[in-house]
């Protein structure tokens, strides 16, 4: 049996495939901060025979909690003589430029816990001056007065040579077993400096936390089972085992999200659609990814805490690029200095949760809105809902400020929660060129298929998808992900010079890291399978593009393919290009896949009418001039294939509602997921 668990800010999902190979799902609430017992919780209720589980793959936000709410351990730093104060300075290009007051993001190691030794190497990685290992061990000693509790190391140039990084390591754990230690070349082999300082400070601020809460989880699991194989989803869409996951954190920081965006490429090969917009929306986030030609895109340019006005933290970490946003169904709805409405991005989380949880919340959030205006029922809650407290809260906190009714305030409430997704949308899409008339939306997550059919229509996306699995389609996406690694170091060399023999050897070098660390994994070499990259530029350019390059022994012909392949990219990226000009190569990157077997999807059979699948007939609360309309309800299991069903109209499901409009139609497909032309043009 193959078991996904995903933890988001309100609900852990669970994901499994049954003894008859049927796909089954359920949730149950985050159990915070204690995130391992949530879930068990949810695996203990739906799986009785948990000793049958032979995988376990889980989704974590242990990572980028840990940074967000800064709960890291105690770190220090050691490097290179000269470049104590280089998390400081940062880089110049600040977002927000006019802003006098302007400050740059506080470090996340203090400056008396970063410390210079006595060691260079220049850019091709020769030895200028001797690591001096006596300051070393004295930087610990100091380290053990100031209670450290995890220690990076980065110096100058180790991404070509990390030969004084290894010694120095080395020296840390003859000296130090206990201590967390991670040096630069163990995390990323990119240039840039502090990017690459930035990155293997916070992999040991996390350290510690990760490796207890792996540790935690896999005695958890063991109580029952012994025998599993267990994974953690990384943030490159792929997976890696608990063991392997301990050694980089840093790449599980997009841990949970990313596995859905890769659900959505999964499903779109399988039913014919290419170009997506990925859409998730849970309790506390909503998140969004743009699918290209059937590629989820992965970059090492990913920043946390970075928006308009601050320049946030580079991680040089590969990861599915998505754009998230603090709203989600437990947003809270309030009023700011001005009296205007906003919504998010304060959540009211697992606890006390939403108003209509009835678990103590005092403030209206999204989820209380859908209520007030019938989106949502009352029936399908866990718990007793009192649907005057809800209107009541509503009516105090937000609609006698602006003398309107409750469910007008809680129209207006999912109005500007639809606004702000939008524009998440939008930064995506429109702001990096594409044309969302180009793609189609698949919309995920509790509140995913509540939201989506709306801002399709206003974003000019014809056809929206809400798969099967819903409200746990990251667990689903799990469930179809492979093991993944990937593997990006910096060669910087002129096309026009280049060796080819010489770069074959890197290639090679770098895939034979990749069969030893599946080795380590227990995945067969067969199952091994290796895709290439370069990023290129123009000479005298800044930024990179990536380019796919071919597997094996190159020829001549083939790298000037592979020029040809830039200038195209180029030009579809900046929408220029300069035949003649000059080109380099500055990284490598090799992703590579250590496929496992996966569930099959299958078709469904299903004999019913519309009849039959319908639940009930509701009043429903639409955007004015509408006002209330009576709506019908049905019941996602019971829709027939391929029956239309005409807008207004809500769907149901275990979680989940999906809300379709007047002039909307929806159609179930041959797999169970939910087809919906918006009627945009």
């Amino acid at each position: 049996m193959r078991v996904a668990t995903d933890i988001g800010g309100t609900f852990t999902d669970l994901v499994y495939v049954n003894e008859k190979g049927l796909v089954e799902i359920a949730k149950d609430h985050t159990t915070p901060p204690k995130f391992e017992k949530g879930v068990i919780n949810v695996i203990d209720k739906n799986i009785p025979n948990k000793e049958d589980i032979s995988t376990f793959i889980h989704g974590t936000t242990v990572i980028i909690n840990a940074l967000t709410e800064r709960k890291g351990a105690k770190t220090g730093l050691i490097t290179t003589r000269g470049f104590r104060d280089i998390l400081e300075i940062a880089r110049g290009n600040r977002p927000d430029l006019f802003n006098i007051r302007y400050k740059k993001p506080e470090p996340f190691i203090e400056r008396y816990l970063r410390r210079e030794v006595d060691e260079r190497l220049n850019y091709k990685g020769e030895e200028l001056t001797a690591l001096n290992t006596d300051q070393i061990r004295e930087i610990i000693d100091y380290f053990k007065k100031e209670k450290v509790e995890a220690v990076a190391v980065a110096y100058l140039h180790s991404y070509v040579n990390p030969s004084h990084e290894k010694e120095t390591v080395q020296i840390i754990k003859k000296l130090w077993p206990e201590v967390a230690v991670s040096a630069s070349h163990e995390v990323t082999q990119e240039w840039r400096e502090y990017e690459r300082t930035n990155t293997v400070a916070l992999n040991a601020y996390v350290k510690p936390a990760a490796a207890n809460y792996v540790n935690k989880m896999q005695s958890e699991l063991t109580e029952f089972n012994q025998t599993s194989q267990n994974f953690i989803m990384q943030s490159n869409g792929g997976t890696t085992t608990f063991e392997e996951s301990k050694k980089v954190p840093i790449n599980m920081v997009e841990s949970g999200p990313v596995a859905g965006i890769y659900g959505a490429a999964v499903l779109g090969n399988l039913i014919g659609e290419k170009n997506l917009i990925a859409f998730d929306i849970g309790g506390t986030t909503a998140k969004c990814s743009l699918i290209e030609n059937g590629e989820v895109k992965v970059s090492t340019d990913y920043y946390i805490e970075r928006n308009d006005r601050n320049a946030g933290y580079p991680i040089k970490a590969p990861v599915v690029d998505i754009v998230e946003i603090g709203n989600g169904g437990g947003s809270i709805a309030w009023l700011d200095d001005a009296g205007s409405l906003k919504v998010g991005p304060q959540s009211s989380g697992a606890l006390p949760g939403p108003v209509s949880y009835g678990q103590g919340g005092t403030e209206p959030t999204t989820t209380d809105a859908n209520l007030l205006t019938g989106r949502l029922s009352a029936k399908n809650f866990d718990y007793d809902v009192d649907l005057d407290l809800v209107k009541n809260v509503i009516q105090d906190k937000i609609a006698s400020h602006f003398g309107i009714s409750a469910e007008e305030a809680a129209l207006g409430i999912i109005q500007i929660a639809n606004s702000n997704m939008l524009n998440a949308l939008k930064l995506i899409s429109i702001r990096k060129g594409h044309n969302p008339q180009d793609f189609t939306l698949v919309a995920f997550g509790g509140g995913g298929s509540m939201h989506a059919p709306a801002l399709a229509k206003e974003l000019g996306v014809k056809k929206v998808i809400i798969p099967i699995a819903s409200p746990v389609f990251s667990a689903w996406g799990m469930l179809m992900s492979d093991l993944r690694h990937d593997y990006i170091k910096t060669y910087i060399a002129r096309v026009g010079e280049l060796k080819i023999g010489e770069l074959m050897k890197q290639w090679n070098e770098i895939e034979l890291d990749g069969r030893s660390q599946f080795a380590q994994e227990e995945i067969e070499e067969k199952d091994v399978v290796f895709h290439r990259f370069a990023d290129m530029r123009y000479i005298g350019q800044e930024h990179t593009v990536k380019v796919p390059v071919p597997s094996g022994e190159w020829t001549e012909k083939q790298l000037g393919d592979v020029v040809e392949k830039f200038h195209e990219l180029h030009e579809k990226n900046f929408t220029f290009r300069l035949d003649g000009t000059e080109t380099e190569i500055v990284n490598l990157h090799v992703t590579a896949f250590g496929k496992v077997e996966k569930p099959v999807i299958r078709k469904i059979e299903r004999h019913t009418t519309l009849e039959e699948a319908k639940i009930e007939t509701r009043n429903v609360f639409f955007d004015e001039p509408v006002g209330w309309v009576e709506t019908d309800v049905y019941q996602r299991e019971l829709l027939p294939v391929h029956e239309p069903v005409q807008g207004p109209a809500i769907i149901e499901e275990k979680a989940a509602a999906t809300v379709i409009y007047d002039g909307q139609i929806l159609m179930v497909d041959d797999y169970g997921n939910l087809i919906i032309e918006t009627g945009a043009n």
